[in-house]
């Protein structure tokens, strides 16, 4: 029986992720900050699913509940680092410092520690898979998404990196980079704002949370052969931004 960790997994993506590996049988665990809303997963599949209520940027909280785990709980063989977020859409020069330092704590750190932790033991048993959740914003820059997008631009090459240093082993490494995905993404950015995060998929389909989920055990359920680096996942109705020019009147 295969064990995965998700990160970020009270909703959205990581919540979907973690529904579709329990009906295949996964045995998970849960990793977010509000306890409530895993109860939801915890309750509809009881023998599958533990729950860590902790926020990922408190490593001595996490830790402690990460080392009470015992078998098969405790050796992941699927990590999914689903947790992130992007705070704001200021330009840098308007952009809050604590909201720069939030992201990369989130986006970063928490990514680097849980890899840190789980990966001598994947090496050890020659077998595991770490998922990065990156975005097509680590590729293709925006107006006000300047530590965000850098943040995933991180998360991809470090994946990239990832996958030299255990050249070799069994170990498998992807990055997702989703495009426009209708989750509480652009609510979280928004600071609660309802109305302006709803105006972001106004118009047109978003991918949606069980989109990307598909996705994610697609890569994880390929055989141990086959190692998916990167896979960018784009709506139809939404391509890659173009070239811009400011011409004086």
């Amino acid at each position: 029986m295969s064990t995965a960790w998700i990160t970020g997994a009270s909703a959205g993506i990581g919540q979907a992720t973690a529904r579709k590996l329990a009906e295949q049988g996964w045995h998970v665990v849960l990793i977010a900050r509000r306890a409530e809303r895993l109860e939801t997963l915890t309750r509809e599949y009881p023998e599958l699913v533990r729950p860590l209520a902790a926020d990922v940027t408190d490593h001595s909280a996490l830790s402690g509940l990460l080392e009470g785990l015992e078998a098969p709980w405790s050796t992941p063989d699927l990590l999914v680092n689903n947790a992130g977020a992007a705070f704001g859409l200021e330009t840098a020069d308007q952009a809050s410092w604590e909201d720069w330092h939030r992201m990369v704590e989130l986006n970063v750190t928490s990514v680097l520690w849980l890899t840190h932790r789980v990966l001598p033991g994947m090496k050890e048993r020659n077998r595991g898979h770490i998922i990065n959740l990156g975005s097509v914003a680590g590729t293709y820059p925006y107006k006000g998404g300047q530590v965000y997008g850098a943040t995933k631009a991180f998360v991809e090459q470090f994946s990239l990196n990832l996958r030299c240093d255990l050249f070799g082993s069994a170990v498998r490494v992807t990055n997702i980079e989703p495009g426009a995905v209708e989750t509480e993404f652009s609510e979280v950015r928004f600071a609660g704002d309802k109305q302006k995060a709803a105006a972001v998929y106004q118009g047109f389909e978003a991918l949606t949370a069980g989109d990307i989920a598909e996705a994610i055990v697609w890569c994880a359920s390929q055989p141990a052969r086959v190692n998916v680096n990167r896979l960018e996942v784009m709506p139809t109705m939404q391509v890659p931004a173009g070239f811009s020019w400011f011409r004086q009147e």
